[in-house]
């Protein structure tokens, strides 16, 4: 018998003071049974981080030719692709000759610095990818609060993600190994 995916509903109030952007977002989400909570705690943090109205997650998990989220306009060209994890070098580079941006956020601490040290030279080339890590000790602390429904208020300001929920707040303060910029 197979195992089934597990549901989480998130709310999400954003308050993006970056790119000021503030909205209320719900998200239900399931989790594969082989995703970790890190990985779910991820997702939804780069969701947070990328925010927009168009901005929706994909069935990445099932579907290998899709991004975790996707930023389409109106027209369906992709705007913004962004992966969560660790993709190999030939993925990465496939999406960017889909998508005006890709952002890949790591999230496993030491495993993602060699993943990143192995692929850089093969992405160097690549003008649209931006690579930026969440640390892997607040995504512990969050992913040990996480329940099925859960409701976080994230405020982003000078990049830093401060996530406040039933959890108290967590700073979640991203390593950008590369910039687009």
């Amino acid at each position: 018998m197979a195992l089934k995916s597990t549901v989480f509903k998130f709310q999400l109030q954003i308050a993006d003071l970056d790119r000021h952007y503030y909205a209320d977002h719900a998200l239900t989400l399931a989790r594969h049974p082989s995703e970790t909570d890190v990985r779910l705690v991820s997702r939804v943090l780069a969701f947070a981080r990328q925010a927009d109205e168009r901005l929706s997650m994909t069935s990445a998990l099932c579907d290998p030719d899709e991004p975790d989220l996707c930023l389409a306009s109106l027209d369906g060209r992709i705007e913004r692709w962004v992966d969560v994890g660790q993709p190999d070098a030939r993925r990465i580079i496939k999406a960017a000759g889909r998508a005006d941006q890709v952002t890949i956020h790591p999230y496993a601490g030491a495993s993602s610095l060699l993943w990143w040290q192995g692929v850089q030279r093969e992405l160097a080339r690549l003008r649209k990818l931006e690579v930026i890590a969440f640390p892997e000790p607040e995504l512990k602390t969050l992913s040990a609060s996480l329940v099925r429904t859960t409701a976080w208020q994230i405020t982003v300001q000078d990049g830093i993600l401060a996530v406040s929920g039933d959890h108290g707040c967590v700073s979640v303060e991203p390593d950008t190994w590369r910039s687009n910029t």
